[in-house]
């Protein structure tokens, strides 16, 4: 199976962003790419709050108070 290689483009981000993650990078010893995509790899499989708060909405409303 062969990986589909993607490219993601952030615009406008302010430059003080860019080196405060650059050197967060360093001092793990890698490069901005790698660290964020570690960092967009591990984000993307948290479960998002929301699902949560709807799934617990969706409990209340088959209780007879509901919330």
């Amino acid at each position: 199976m062969k990986k589909s290689k993607n490219t993601l483009t952030i615009r406008g981000l302010d430059d003080r962003i860019i080196e405060r993650l650059k050197a967060r990078a360093r001092t793990k010893g890698r490069s901005l790419e790698a660290d964020l995509r570690d960092l967009l790899i591990h984000t993307s499989r948290q479960p998002l709050i929301l699902d949560a708060l709807a799934e617990a909405d969706r409990i209340a409303a088959m209780t007879s108070g509901g919330r």
